[in-house]
């Protein structure tokens, strides 16, 4: 037993430490000890009805006694050991302990209030039960004795208590909404945070007064001012007319088939793309929606991705079907040159590795435009020893489309495989000089690139023209107004394109 409640009866100081009723008090009134006007009017009738000078609402735990109102006194407290108190709580009947003269009860004729100021004689206690413990007490004291009390009082202190009982009841319940309103509003703020946060637009449709309730991030998306509520009419305008009509044909369906609304639009203003889903959220007696809730994401970044890559699909599927047309026709034209297995594969695979280079370049630029620098690297590297040595470039910044690259690309695989066997890149101190320049011809951008083969050995114009040179000159049939001219000059082969860009 505590050494606090060791001078106390057994049965009483069992119910003082009793844990449930103790488990009750810390849940029910946490605040304990801290008095509460609201219950000193309480206080007040009990001392009007009894004529007392002093009334208290008291609260015991297994220590102390707390004043949580008190009317005659100013005192906030008593030790639990020098409590009358203690005695009605732990009456069997919970009726009102009564003690008409404390100073004969031998069980309080020692206390300090009782042997000196101020000299309580008589006291009447109602256990206050709360969840059925009781946990403490609407009490009155008299500095004189009394006896034979009509028993009218003893019922209006009963009726006292089980108000103030419900009145503790009520503000426990009252402080457990409050801490569950502010979670819930702590728990809405962070999802508002998020939702804004996330660009994501949360919205609900009041359908009968076409008021629509929207966070900012909404109304960001539509253009709208921040006012939090909008009309849905000023809504649905907002959407650009060629997606507008669609849009409310899938809300309205989604409203009376009772399924999810799933639509992606775009706003007038501003040309952005939007994802839109929601569903009903409540009807009323006749199965009519009167409530729409649902979310809007921003989704123009996507939807812009999902374009190029169907631009970049249709563009693959054109350059696929001109490669496959273009490798037909080389290996059609190579096969022609040489009846040598050997020498054929050679010589196709290696125009089909030109090919693949300008196209990996392509690809990696997601077939837009790349640049001449890149490609002669490509298509040069594998024939020189030293290409910092043995190419030497004087160009301008000149941008390539995938037809210029492709062609361009397998007109320098020729002349670089040429120069390799028979031209300066077959000796030691041979070398390719390049000049590529872009110039203006009437308004449109043209490359002049010049391919001229130094230190090479002496140069004689072949009496017959090889499929190579054919190559070189129709590789860029596909680009209108292109031309490549090949000059055997005595100090090395020279070869001048024209290439709109």
């Amino acid at each position: 037993m505590d050494e606090m409640n060791s001078d106390l009866p057994t049965a009483v100081a069992a119910v003082m430490t009793s844990p449930q009723r103790l488990g009750v008090l810390r849940s029910v009134v946490p605040d304990m000890a801290v008095p509460d006007a609201d219950f000193r009017e309480l206080a007040e009738i009990a001392a009007d009805l009894f004529s007392a000078p002093i009334a208290l609402v008291t609260l015991v735990d297994m220590r102390h006694q707390w004043f949580k109102a008190a009317a005659g006194t100013t005192e906030t407290q008593a030790l639990s050991t020098e409590s009358f108190c203690v005695h009605a709580i732990a009456a069997p009947s919970n009726e009102v302990f009564v003690v008409g003269d404390a100073s004969t009860d031998p069980r309080f004729a020692g206390l300090p209030q009782v042997t000196s100021a101020p000299l309580l004689r008589f006291y009447a206690g109602a256990p206050l039960l709360i969840d059925d413990q009781p946990v403490g007490t609407i009490c009155v004291f008299d500095i004189k004795p009394r006896r034979n009390l009509p028993q009218q009082l003893l019922v209006q202190l009963q009726r006292l208590s089980r108000a103030a009982a419900a009145l503790f009841k009520l503000k426990h319940e009252a402080r457990q909404r409050a801490l569950k309103e502010a979670a819930l509003s702590r728990e809405e703020q962070r999802h508002a945070m998020a939702l804004d946060a996330a660009n994501v637009g949360s919205w609900l449709w009041d359908i009968r007064s076409g008021s629509v309730s929207c966070n900012p991030a909404m109304l960001r998306m539509f253009g709208m001012p921040p006012a939090g509520v909008a009309q849905a009419r000023d809504i649905f305008n907002t959407i650009h007319p060629e997606d507008r009509i669609a849009t409310l044909s899938k809300l309205r369906s989604a409203m009376t088939r009772d399924e999810e609304y799933d639509g992606t639009f775009r706003v007038a203003s501003t040309g952005r793309w939007l994802l839109g889903r929601g569903r009903v959220h409540e009807r009323d007696a006749n199965g009519k929606p009167t409530l729409f809730l649902g979310i809007n994401i921003d989704v123009t970044n996507e939807q812009i991705s999902a374009q190029r890559t169907r631009l970049l699909l249709r563009e693959l599927n054109h350059r696929v079907k001109n490669t496959l047309a273009m490798l037909q026709s080389l290996a059609r034209q190579t096969l022609r040159q040489t009846s040598d297995p050997r020498e054929f594969m050679t010589a196709f695979a290696g125009r089909l590795q030109s090919i693949s280079e300008a196209h990996g370049l392509l690809s990696d630029h997601e077939w837009g435009e790349i640049h001449l620098s890149a490609l002669l690297a490509k298509q040069l590297a594998p024939h020189v020893r030293d290409y910092a040595r043995q190419i030497e470039i004087h160009k301008d910044e000149i941008l390539l489309g995938p037809d210029q690259a492709v062609g361009l690309g397998l007109v320098l695989h020729e002349l670089a495989t040429n120069a390799a066997k028979y031209g300066s890149l077959g000796v030691p101190n041979g070398k390719i000089v390049l000049t590529a320049r872009g110039v203006d011809e009437d308004g449109h951008r043209v490359l002049h690139m010049t391919w001229t083969e130094v230190g090479g050995p002496p140069v004689r114009e072949p009496a017959r023209r090889g499929f190579g040179s054919i190559l070189i000159e129709r590789s860029l049939d596909k680009v209108m107004g292109s031309s490549v001219k090949i000059e055997f000059l005595p100090a090395g082969l020279t070869a001048i394109v024209r290439l709109p860009l």
